[in-house]
């Protein structure tokens, strides 16, 4: 079982940039896939990006090329690098681990509030 703390929200202004952190438990992360997700108020929460046990890397689009993914498998960390951000990126961000690709995510954490003002 795993458990994901996530850090590095706030609040920035358009066009700013924040780096989302989230520390995973557990011996296994590097055998799990992460994402992150975000949820808007009064919206469902969505997809933003995930990255596999091998490096590959997958984003919504209107994330692409202002948002990066990484992972630190030494540290059990996983991070998103988000630049450029606009008033939309505003939500709360969700980690996640992912057991087996394909399926359900099976681990979150507890979210991080992003506020992105114009």
């Amino acid at each position: 079982q795993a458990q994901l703390v996530e850090s590095g929200g706030g609040p920035v202004q358009a066009g700013g940039s924040l780096r989302l952190s989230c520390a995973a438990s557990g011996r296994t992360f590097s055998n799990y896939a992460m994402g992150w997700f975000r949820q808007a108020p009064g919206k469902e929460r969505q997809f933003v990006a995930s990255i596999s046990r091998y490096g590959m890397t997958d984003y919504v689009n209107s994330v692409k090329g202002r948002f990066t993914i990484s992972r630190d498998n030494a540290k059990n960390t996983v991070y998103l690098q988000m630049n450029s951000l606009k008033p939309e990126d505003t939500g709360v961000y969700y980690c996640a681990a992912q057991v087996v690709v394909g399926t359900k995510y099976d681990y979150w954490g507890q979210g991080t509030q992003v506020t992105v003002s114009s």
